[in-house]
């Protein structure tokens, strides 16, 4: 019998409103609320990227879970998060997005990648730079 397919979240690159990250935070919401998040998600779940994205929306974490548990397109969910927290305006989408690509490539996130590689046995992969990177390649994309 072979172990049931663990269910992974979007990619940290795909975006909503041109927002990267953000349909990554939601899949984990949804799946977290169905009892579907995998061990491997719960350490930073709310927290990490997921915290510093709810941050930089200016939406706290709980209250987020709270709009997602009421249904919604990520599209609607964004438009509520600009209304609640900041709006975000392009200058805004296009610094939080360069920090999504770039993060742990020789910044205070470095550490973790190089634990997360060493961990899923991927160290010798020179072409991981980047949280987002590990995550595209530890989730098979």
């Amino acid at each position: 019998m072979t172990a049931p397919a663990i269910t992974v979240p979007k990619s940290p690159k795909e975006k909503t409103a041109g927002l990267m990250y953000f349909p990554r935070m939601l899949d984990k919401i949804r799946l977290q609320a169905a009892g579907k998040l995998d061990a491997a998600y719960q350490e930073n779940y709310g927290k990490g990227v997921d915290g510093w994205c709810t941050d930089f929306l200016r939406v706290p974490h709980p209250e987020l879970e709270k709009r997602v548990a009421e249904g919604g397109t990520d599209e609607e969910i964004f438009e509520w998060c600009q209304t609640q927290g900041r709006g975000l305006n392009r200058t805004d989408i296009f610094v939080w997005n360069q920090f999504v690509l770039k993060l742990g490539w020789n910044d205070i996130a470095t550490k973790v990648l190089e634990r997360q590689k060493a961990e899923a046995r991927m160290s010798d992969r020179a072409d991981i730079v980047t949280l987002a990177g590990f995550m595209d390649a530890d989730e098979g994309r």
